[in-house]
């Protein structure tokens, strides 16, 4: 399956608003004040190591003794 580009006009994009996790809740960027959006742009994202494998949900510990049994 090939990808291609498809030309928008700024008219016919829609607006997409990012959140972020700040002090152990979500929060949309455009609440922060300007100090706070600059310390997100400079933000450095990076991959750990073994990150890649496969992520499986964790069980609440009902349903690991229903999985047990």
């Amino acid at each position: 399956m090939s990808r291609s580009t498809i030309p928008l006009d700024d008219t016919e994009r829609t607006r997409c608003e990012v959140w972020t996790r700040v002090m152990g809740y979500h929060r949309p960027i455009d609440s922060f004040n300007v100090g706070k959006q600059a310390e997100h742009a400079e933000r450095c994202y990076f991959r750990e190591p073994g990150a890649e494998r496969e992520h499986r949900p964790r069980l609440s510990g009902r349903a690991q003794l229903q999985r047990a049994a």
